[in-house]
């Protein structure tokens, strides 16, 4: 019990992380920021849209101006070609982010920059005439290769300040030191360009190149800004590492307004990818009167865990923590930090409901926790989902319980146990090899390790891997408690699956023992709590008809295009509401969203409540066309189609999602807009070849034989200590302690 009590706690304060560096903001929207003007963050957009369309093209600076807010500034890293053209370019190696390789085929040359040696298609070794067919293209292969086949050319730096029409430029100089080694003034351009290119930042990593320009600059509004590298690398113009810089504000501030450093330098993680104490540098740079902004935003790369592949919550601890604010951030996709702004900073936990919706948790928080645990319910609990979930799973005893999977190896360390020798086929369940929850008693079955579910492992996006193991699976009776004692759930929803199987082959009835757990947890005699059954198998929910106050739910499990209208009023005979893909609304062909299918409108026409699976927080679940940011996700199938509700592994991102204010406004702003599918094609040269279309379902689809008699081969309901009603009496001290620490979290 102590045990499990102190994963309790550290769940809730693992759970708590983001809160508690926003715990002293006020809810007032209008508050001043602790930024060094009083003003709102700005928000820096890297190449223009960079984490989409390649970076520094014509199609990324002008989409990055049109999703984000309005003082949006573009981002510009310049290069100088061989006859000192100033180009907007990621890298001083054109091969980088272009096919340059492709036109001057054996043209490699090596350089040193910067003190080490690089090998590629130099800018240098160029002039401007040469570049003319030249075409960008994405440099970062996670991201999709789908907008390279545009043609999209190397842009002057006068020309992004015609086309993207910024309110603010800025101008990034990186290797100073390396143009001047091929008789290049970098000094010379950026004087020249800002006669004619109204430029409102420079940067550059290079102490002496900003004292350079000072002079020129020191009348004009153009701020200059001191980019800090690696804290261990070293300035190449004095000679000095970034953290011994750094110790020198009074320094820097002689020649320079302001500090662009990568975010670790305010947030340290540890080896793990934790977040550590935030460090004082934003507060003594102010001090200093120096504005900071932050770089190496991108809401699909590696962050801290703490903030549960939330990028909204990263971003909040930068602007919105309570003890400081940076001054702007420096992103790969501006359109989330322009909503972190606008529409979810100085946010309290009281704050309206902005959107009517039914967030269902998915195995609890099992985005945070090994899915079913007591730390992924209470995750669940204080992250205010609306109805709480179980898996119905039956032990060999007849004991039910909650588990993601029959599957003991999905969900626990199982086949490293005693148990691994237990292994075996059931070709009716369809998992391959396994050890099942039917092959353990639950005395046996409770001591198991449980284990984090990693869908997105192929991506190496693991979930809060300080915790894969930890928490302790749940009896049925103990999630009915305590479920029941916590005030914010408004429901319950109960999964069953495999009953058929479970009756015939194990003779343990599911059904019946789902029903008689319930009314002796008292759900049958209050209207508090809904009761929602939720299963693929309509002989399953047939069994539950004759309870009218609870809620029945059918759950398609394929990706569907259309339904009949025969199939709905086949659905209606025994469910109420139906659970679908989210795919079956936004059909998608190489994770782009092609259309939006009649499914969710035609299945409310007929009265059905309309459940979408699975929202995630991790980037690789979503459709390109979200930005991978999941508020984005979540509010096209809000507000776009209108579901009634959502099933979620994060249902803290959903519960803050509907708090957020930019959907109070009379004009939703264009960061927190509907996607339109098909709408990223616009800057194809040719969409994705089509995949084969989802199948329509049919009544044969819905319509499932009635469950087989129970086998004789358990009836038995399990020993006495197993049942479920001295589970729940068991149970309810800590269950009280747990809801009391819910309260105060």
């Amino acid at each position: 019990m102590r045990n499990s009590q102190s994963l309790i706690t550290v769940s809730l304060l693992f759970s708590s992380v983001v809160a508690l560096i926003s715990a002293k903001i006020s809810s007032n929207r209008y508050s001043k920021w602790q930024t060094l003007s009083g003003n709102a963050p700005l928000v820096v957009a890297r190449g223009g849209f960079s984490g989409l369309l390649p970076d520094s093209s014509e199609n990324a600076y002008q989409f990055a101006v049109s999703t984000s807010l309005l003082n949006l500034i573009s981002w510009c890293d310049v290069q100088l070609t061989k006859d000192g053209a100033g180009i907007c370019f990621p890298d001083v190696r054109l091969d980088i982010a272009s096919d340059i390789d492709r036109f001057f085929p054996n043209k490699s040359r090596t350089y040193i920059v910067d003190g080490d040696s690089k090998q590629g298609w130099f800018s240098v070794d160029y002039t401007l005439h040469d570049l003319k067919n030249i075409s960008l293209k994405q440099a970062i292969y996670s991201r999709t290769d789908g907008f390279d086949k545009n043609l999209l050319p190397i842009l002057e730096v006068r020309k992004v300040a015609e086309i993207a029409k910024p309110s603010s430029l800025w101008l990034n100089i990186q290797h100073d030191s390396f143009f001047s080694q091929h008789n290049l003034s970098m000094r010379n351009f950026v004087i020249s360009v800002s006669r004619s290119v109204v430029v409102d930042y420079i940067s550059s990593p290079e102490v002496n190149f900003l004292r350079s320009i000072q002079a020129r600059f020191r009348r004009c509004s153009t701020k200059l800004i001191l980019q800090f590298l690696g804290q261990d690398d070293i300035e190449p113009s004095i000679n000095q590492t970034y953290s011994s810089l750094l110790k020198n504000l009074t320094f820097i501030k002689t020649f320079a307004s302001g500090i662009l450093i990568p975010k670790n330098y305010v947030w340290p993680v540890d080896h793990s990818q934790y977040l550590q104490p935030h460090t004082s540098v934003v507060l003594d740079a102010h001090e200093e009167g120096l504005e900071v902004f932050a770089s190496g935003f991108a809401n699909d790369a590696t962050f801290a865990y703490n903030y549960s592949y939330d990028p909204v919550a990263e971003y909040i601890s930068f602007i919105d923590n309570g003890n400081f604010s940076v001054d702007g951030v420096l992103s790969d996709f501006p359109n989330t930090p322009s909503a972190a702004i606008d529409c979810f900073s100085h946010m309290g936990h009281k704050e309206a409901l902005e959107a009517k919706l039914l967030i269902i948790s998915s195995e609890g928080a099992s985005g945070d926790y090994p899915g079913c645990t007591d730390l992924a319910y209470t995750r669940a609990v204080s992250s205010n989902v609306d109805v709480l979930d179980c898996p119905v799973q039956m032990t060999k005893d007849g004991i039910p319980i909650c588990l993601g999977s029959i599957n003991l190896m999905d969900r626990t360390t199982v086949d490293q146990s005693s148990f691994s020798n237990l292994s075996t086929d059931v070709p009716e369940l369809g998992t391959g090899n396994g050890i099942f929850t039917f092959n353990l008693n639950w005395s046996e079955l409770r001591r198991l390790t449980p284990a984090i579910s990693n869908p997105w492992s192929n991506f190496t996006l693991y979930r809060n891997p300080k915790f894969r193991n930890s928490g302790k699976l749940m009896s049925f009776s103990d999630f009915l408690a305590l479920a029941k004692y916590s005030p914010s759930v408004s429901g319950v929803l109960i999964s069953i699956e495999h009953a058929a199987y479970l009756a015939g082959k194990q003779g343990l009835n599911v059904v019946d023992v789902v029903l008689k757990s319930l009314n002796e947890a008292g759900y049958n005699d209050q209207t508090i709590k809904k009761v929602m059954i939720q299963s693929t198998d309509s002989s399953v929910l047939e069994k539950f008809k004759e309870k009218r106050n609870y809620e029945l739910v059918y759950m398609v499990n394929e990706n569907i295009r259309d339904v009949q209208k025969s199939t709905i009023m086949k659905i209606k005979e025994f469910a109420k509401s139906v659970v679908i893909s989210k795919n079956s609304v936004y059909p998608a062909d190489k994770a782009f969203l092609t259309s939006t299918s009649d499914v969710v409108p035609k299945l409310q026409a007929c009265n059905l409540s309309v459940y979408v699976q699975l929202f995630s927080n991790e980037f690789a679940s979503q459709a390109w066309d979200f930005f991978a940011d999941a508020y984005l996700e979540i509010n096209t199938y809000v507000n776009a189609i209108g579901i009634n509700g959502l099933v979620t592994d994060f249902p803290a991102t959903a519960a803050k999602y509907r708090r957020n204010r930019c959907l109070g406004y009379k004009d939703i702003p264009p960061y927190m807009r509907s996607v339109q599918p098909g709408e990223l094609f616009n800057f194809m040269v040719s969409a994705p070849p089509a995949e084969a279309p989802y199948p329509v379902l049919l009544d044969g689809d819905v319509v499932e034989p009635p469950l087989p008699p129970v086998a004789a081969k358990h009836l038995a309901a399990g020993s006495k200590n197993g049942s479920p009603a001295a589970s729940t009496r068991t149970y309810l001290c800590s269950v009280s302690l747990l809801l009391s620490a819910i309260m105060l979290s």
